[in-house]
C-alpha cells in the first residue's frame, strides 16, 4: 500500500484540477522569484495568477523547502 501524501504536496492534485496547469508550471514560476520572501511570492501568485491563499501557500512552501539544502 502506498503512503498518503502529506504537507504542501497534498494540495497538488486539487491545484492541478482547479487551475489547469501541472505543478511543475507553478514551481517554475516560483523559481523565477528568487530573492523574494515567502509571503511576497504567495501574494504575487494570488494577484497575478488568481490562486487561492492555501494553494499559493502550498506551492511556495514546497518550492522553498526543496531549494534549501
Amino acid at each position: 500500500m502506498s503512503e498518503s501524501v502529506k504537507g504542501p504536496a497534498s494540495y497538488f492534485p486539487s491545484i492541478e484540477a482547479k487551475y489547469g496547469q501541472p505543478i511543475d508550471h507553478w514551481l517554475g514560476l516560483v523559481a523565477g522569484k528568487a530573492g523574494m520572501k515567502h509571503m511576497e511570492i504567495v501574494s504575487w501568485l494570488k494577484a497575478e495568477h488568481g490562486l487561492g491563499h492555501g494553494h499559493a501557500n502550498a506551492i511556495v512552501a514546497h518550492a522553498l523547502s526543496t531549494q534549501k539544502g
